[in-house]
């Protein structure tokens, strides 16, 4: 009987995700992409090839192989395209031409116990089996000008999806082939058809989306449960510190020439403290009283910029990251105008976050309550964070 392989592409750059990682290692209602797409094929597969990008595959492993699966993992370096990808990972099952093969993208994470069955069923009955499903847009192919060319008829259109099913010799041979021939396809199935060999369009699933941009992890969430930790989180802040003789003024990590300072254990920040606040409470971390107490000696006269890359680093080891900030900082005097920008380029360093996801101003009362008699300096911060 046929043995059932599954070839899964982890390799993608996930350059649209915009995270700086490869989106298959990002978190996803408490396990990885990788890891929700492994899983799906538990009761299926015999063995799984994971096809990555050499310099990820001690990262693409861990994930991986804790918990161990319930089939052997072999690996397999990822190529300049997919189609490259595959043959990779087809290489490695040379002495098992007759066993079949399943294509599957990582990323792909919804992948149904149903649709996996559809394409084994297909390959055993036609010799291979596409998931696709029906198209519901109107498709319309354009000219070079942006001129509608024509539209498609389409209850002839078939969206493909992964899991792509083949025997391992079959698709070897097409691979090769359109190696030496120079041709590169759009997707395993396309390189079959390239050489006269019909391809079988079975039952796919809506859900089975690809995670390709951020909305994309929004949507499986919810998909996975209504109840799933969110993929955004957006959090408040809010301080105040009393104006005093002999102290310097800083805000945001800028010191400005004012004849009064503010009152406080560190250097008394109240921009950057509210900031925090607002990063803290959009992770559930609780604030910053909790994380630098004024009863610890150690800080005594620090600096909250040191505090501030602190709480950035908690939030990283809980897989968040800062997306923007806005935070107002309300004072009677002095005017804090010509200061903003060096505050802005301050606070992005130390979130690594680009100059125009942090917005920074400052206003009056018009000399009503505590800030208008200048007795105190107030801040309001509001954070939103996303998964990392």
């Amino acid at each position: 009987m046929s043995r059932i392989h599954v070839i899964m592409l982890a390799g993608g750059s996930g350059s649209r995700m915009g995270m700086g990682v490869n989106k298959v290692l990002l978190s996803l209602a408490g396990k990885s992409i990788l890891r929700r797409s492994m899983e799906a094929f538990f009761s299926f597969a015999d063995q799984m090839i994971i096809v990555c990008r050499p310099e990820e595959m001690e990262a693409i492993r861990k994930e991986a192989e804790s918990p161990v699966p319930p089939f052997p993992i072999l690996y397999a370096n990822g190529g300049a395209t997919r189609q490259d990808s595959v043959f990779s990972g087809l290489s490695l099952l040379t002495d098992r031409l007759d066993d079949i093969v399943l294509i599957h993208d990582a990323a792909r994470c919804l992948i149904d116990s149903r649709t996996i069955w559809n394409v084994i069923h297909s390959v055993l009955r036609y010799g291979n089996g596409i998931a696709s499903i029906p198209v519901t847009d109107t498709i319309k192919t354009c000219r070079s000008d942006g001129l509608a060319d024509q539209t498609l008829p389409r209850d002839q259109l078939r969206a493909a999806q992964t899991p792509q099913g083949f025997f391992v010799g079959e698709l070897l041979q097409a691979l090769t082939a359109a190696r030496k021939d120079g041709f590169i396809g759009t997707d395993d199935a396309s390189v079959l058809e390239h050489y006269g060999k019909p391809v079988h369009l079975t039952e796919g699933n809506a859900q089975n989306i690809k995670i390709t941009v951020p909305e994309d992890l929004i949507t499986a969430e919810n998909r996975l449960s209504p109840c799933a930790a969110p993929v955004f989180r957006i959090g408040q802040g809010y301080d105040v510190h009393a104006l005093t003789a002999g102290r310097d003024l800083i805000l945001c990590g800028v010191k400005i020439p004012y004849e009064f300072g503010l009152e406080g254990h560190s250097d008394a920040d109240v921009a950057l403290h509210a900031l925090m606040d607002a990063m803290l409470g959009a992770a559930s971390l609780g604030d910053i009283g909790r994380h630098f107490p004024d009863s610890d000696a150690k800080y005594k006269g620090i600096s909250s910029m040191l505090l501030l890359e602190h709480v950035v680093h908690l939030l990283q080891q809980r897989h968040w990251a800062v997306s923007n900030v806005d935070l107002t900082i309300v004072a009677q005097k002095p005017k804090l105008a010509p200061y903003i920008p060096d505050m802005v380029r301050g606070v992005s360093a130390a979130l690594s976050v680009p100059e125009h996801c942090v917005n920074i101003k400052a206003t009056t009362t018009e000399h009503l309550g505590f800030e208008g008699r200048m007795e105190g300096i107030s801040a309001q911060a509001v954070c939103l964070i996303r998964r990392s």
